[in-house]
């Protein structure tokens, strides 16, 4: 796996981190665990389709669609991240 920059240079990890452990998880059939591991796990994908549809299909007019899924994408990506920052105690 491609390691975090942000964590590695400034040992704080950044709002995509566990994406790639998710993915993974979620190509082994493990939807729950992907979901736990990164809750905007779902919602990037279906943004990264959405945006690559926008780049290959130039007939159709994407950008309401996109604009909606990044907000909210961004949404869950920062309240993903206060879950496991500050709220999830184990």
């Amino acid at each position: 796996m491609f390691p975090c920059l942000s964590k590695t240079l400034l040992g704080v990890d950044c709002l995509g981190c566990g994406f790639q452990r998710a993915l993974l998880l979620l190509f082994q059939g493990e939807f729950k665990a992907a979901f736990l591991m990164y809750p905007a796990i779902f919602s990037s994908l279906l943004f990264l389709i959405f945006l690559g549809l926008y780049f290959l299909d130039q007939a159709r007019n994407y950008k309401k669609a996109l604009w909606i899924l990044g907000i909210i994408n961004a949404f869950l990506m920062i309240g993903g991240y206060a879950f496991k920052h500050w709220f999830y105690i184990i």
